[in-house]
Parts: C-alpha cells; structure tokens; sequence
C-alpha cells in the first residue's frame, strides 16, 4: 500500500524539487532518511552514477525489507539500513518529512544535520502552512454540526499545527545550518467523488487519523462518512480537490 499509493504519487511531488533543487556536485557519499522503498534513492543512483555512495534509511522494517528486495531485483548498490549513523558521516544528506508529524519536524532536521559533514549539502522537504484548506474547512463544519471535538479548536489545530516556510528556515538555521533556501509548489490531489476520497490510502492511513486523533474509533468513523457525504453534496457531479504546498529546504552544515 506505502508502495503503491505513497511512494508514486504523493512522493513524487516532493521529489521533483529534490531533483530540480538540490546541489549533488562533488559529493562522495549520500544519505537518503525516510527513503521509504527506495524509488528516489535507486533513480538517484540512476542519474548519479557510481561515483557516489548513497545510503538510506527506511521507516520501519517491513519497508525496509521492501527496499532492500527492490535493491536486488534492481542490481541496485544502494545500501538501506536501520543503523543509527554516527556524526558526520556524509557529504549530502535528504530527508522524507512529507508524512512525518509536524511535532517531530524540528527532530528531524536535527537529526539530518547531525549526520552531515561540515559544508555537506543538506536538503528536507515537507509540508508547510497553506496546505489541506479544502479539507479542513469541510472538516470544520462536519464536527461543528455532529457537536464533536469542539469543532473550532480542532481544525485550528490542524491548520496552525502546519509549519510555515519562514518557521521551517528558524528551525533549519537553529538546527546549524546555514545559506538556508526554501523551493516550493502548489500540488492538487483529485478525487472522483467523496467515497474515493475518503477510502484512499493517503487519507484513510495517513492523514486522517492524525487530524482526528482526539476522537474515538466510533467518532472518527462516523466523521468520515459525514465527510464523504458532504463532499458529493457540496461538489455533486464535480471531482473533489484538495491542494498541498510542498517544501523544499536546502542548506550547509556550518
């Protein structure tokens, strides 16, 4: 499902600033965090050639066990791991925060300059303020009318929770990192209809259960379904579309 649903489409958003963006020249070595099962890091490889070593590292073991099964269908030398990499190890290291909860960016990051060189290029790429507002409007009048989660506070949460592009520079420049820059684009994701919506992996797996972790099973089950419904009363005939502000930063481990 990650392979298929994330690792195409919403992944390949982000990973096109990477690929317009992100400076590899000189580089002897590369560190790929949250590569997932590997599509960027083995194209990498692809457009790189031998001369750099690429390293990656997965979410959790089955992805890693994906990757790495990938790697030898592919003839593939990228190395994924599990390891914890010690401090200055790499002369360019990327970073997968498109899913990664905003609470935990600010970790992240620190943890990508930790492992890069002095005068590594670094680059991580997320989500950032201005995103999801179709959703989360919708969202909002959904649990204002079903009287859950006092509905304001929840989808303030959602929407401020979000980080902007000047934060994630104060979190990059505090993280150590210097000639900071950010690259971004307006993705749109659509969708037939309200049930296509709401079943897709992206939202049911991923997104969801983070904006409605203050309610229960039930509550979460029956918000969704109002969700639906509202989409296709609201959009009718029309497919339902929902716009993301995908993020690039890039910077220099001073």
């Amino acid at each position: 499902m990650r392979d298929l649903s994330i690792g195409g489409d919403w992944v390949k958003r982000f990973t096109e600033l990477v690929d317009k963006n992100f400076n590899f020249a000189d580089d002897e070595n590369l560190l790929y965090i949250n590569a997932g099962t590997g599509d960027h890091a083995f194209a990498l490889r692809e457009r790189l050639g031998e001369k750099i070593g690429i390293f990656a590292t997965c979410e959790d073991e089955d992805i890693l066990r994906i990757a790495r099964d990938k790697a030898a269908a592919l003839r593939s030398d990228v190395d994924f791991s599990m390891i914890r990499f010690e401090d200055d190890s790499f002369d360019a290291v990327i970073a997968d925060a498109s899913l990664v909860r905003p609470d935990d960016y600010q970790a992240l990051v620190d943890e990508t300059v930790r492992v890069a060189k002095t005068g590594a290029n670094v680059g991580v790429y997320s989500v950032t303020a201005g995103s999801y507002g179709e959703i989360f409007s919708l969202l909002w009048e959904v649990l204002f009318n079903e009287e859950l989660g006092q509905a304001g506070h929840a989808v303030e949460e959602m929407i401020t929770e979000q980080p902007t592009v000047s934060k994630v520079e104060q979190i990059a420049e505090h993280a150590g990192l210097v000639n900071i820059k950010t690259h971004s684009a307006n993705e749109l994701f659509e969708y037939d209809n309200g049930a296509a919506f709401v079943s897709s992996p992206l939202i049911a797996d991923f997104l969801m259960p983070v904006w409605l972790r203050t309610l229960n099973e039930d509550q979460q089950e029956h918000v969704v379904q109002k969700l639906s419904e509202l989409i296709d009363s609201e959009d009718r005939s029309l497919s339902f579309r929902f716009s993301v502000k995908a993020t690039l930063m890039t910077g220099e481990k001073a």
